[in-house]
């Protein structure tokens, strides 16, 4: 099964996805890790998405959907696009790959929280530059304030998880998603899940519907 993942900054979207590529073998394609990767890299087009994230930007699609769409063409067949697509034209980028090369997508899934729920849950974010631990202010602090456990580097929050820039980046997300929403809903592919509450709890809200698609694949196998 080919599998859309959507949600605002904080959702729980990346955690959900890695859960179902772990327990129904799918490939996982993350816009953020690959950019992530190549800011790590600080290449010259690291650099330049960097910069944008900063200011809570979008990166351009001409980056996003080169990135995205070289991923695919090594991966054609049960995968999760994690993040991707954001825009309209971003849509319009991954349908032209997809119906050219015959591939058909199962579910467009979005993992929903409000604004408030996303800021707090990014914004308390704290990473160790040195050996890369994640913490949170409130729900996963370290024994000592701003020191990780692990090394006792001084704890830091990157830029883009600042208050600020995470009302920005939902409230692009917000508007941006809507003609995407409309569009996979017209395609009757589209499901919202509440992303509220314990991971385990939302786990339980989506996993029936992952289900219900393997189920009817294996169903239509048997009868071609």
């Amino acid at each position: 099964m080919n599998i859309l993942m959507f949600g605002p900054p904080g959702s729980g979207k990346s955690t959900h996805s890695r859960r179902i590529v772990e327990d129904y073998g799918l490939a996982y394609v993350s816009s953020g890790d690959i950019i992530r990767y190549e800011i790590e890299q600080k290449s010259p087009l690291g650099l330049e998405m960097a910069a944008y994230l900063s200011r809570g930007d979008l990166i351009p699609d001409t980056i996003v959907n080169t990135l995205i769409i070289s991923k695919l063409r090594r991966q054609r067949e049960n995968f999760i696009l994690d993040g991707y697509p954001r825009t309209p034209e971003q849509v319009i980028a991954l349908e032209n790959y997809l119906y050219d090369h015959g591939i058909r997508l199962d579910l467009a899934l979005e993992v929903f929280t409000d604004e408030e729920t996303s800021v707090e849950r990014i914004s308390g974010r704290r990473i160790c530059p040195n050996c890369g631990a994640v913490y949170h202010v409130k729900y996963n602090p370290p024994r000592v304030p701003e020191v990780c456990d692990l090394c006792g580097s001084k704890l830091i929050q990157r830029p883009d998880d600042r208050e600020e820039v995470v009302r920005k980046r939902y409230q692009i997300y917000a508007k941006n998603m809507e003609p995407i929403i409309k569009f996979y809903r017209g395609k009757g592919i589209y499901v919202r899940v509440d992303g509220g509450g314990p991971i385990e709890e939302v786990w339980k809200r989506i996993k029936p519907l992952l289900d219900y698609i393997r189920a009817r694949e294996e169903k239509r196998r048997e009868h071609e």
